[in-house]
């Protein structure tokens, strides 16, 4: 009896591990597709137009290549508020929430 309780623990335990990473699984595809749409269609203009990233379909060749350079989430996140180079900021045109989006799709997607 002490073995079938046992056994009774362990598919408790594996069904409630199974339902925690159901649900964390829609919030980071939800993440990603928040970052895509900020890369896509929220930023203006929007990130695509100049810089190619393959997770986004993006083929831009005015900034550098994101798949190229992977950048950390930090990096995107600082060029996006701060606007290096011919790259405009987008502090005042984006909300946090936004910029952090972006920054993660960008990194997780470029490898970096």
């Amino acid at each position: 009896m002490r073995s079938r309780s046992r056994c009774a623990d362990l598919a408790a335990a594996a069904s409630l591990a199974a339902a925690v990473l159901l649900l964390l699984a829609p919030a980071s595809a939800k993440d990603a597709a928040s970052g895509r749409e900020v890369f896509t269609e929220a930023a203006a203009p929007a990130c695509s137009i100049c810089h190619a990233l393959a997770a986004a379909g993006a083929s831009g060749e005015i900034g550098p290549s994101l798949d190229a350079l992977k950048p950390s989430a930090d990096q995107v996140r600082r060029a996006v508020t701060e606007g290096p180079g011919n790259m405009p900021s987008y502090a005042d045109s984006l909300s946090d929430a936004q910029i952090e989006a972006v920054a993660k799709f960008v990194a997780e997607s470029a490898g970096g």
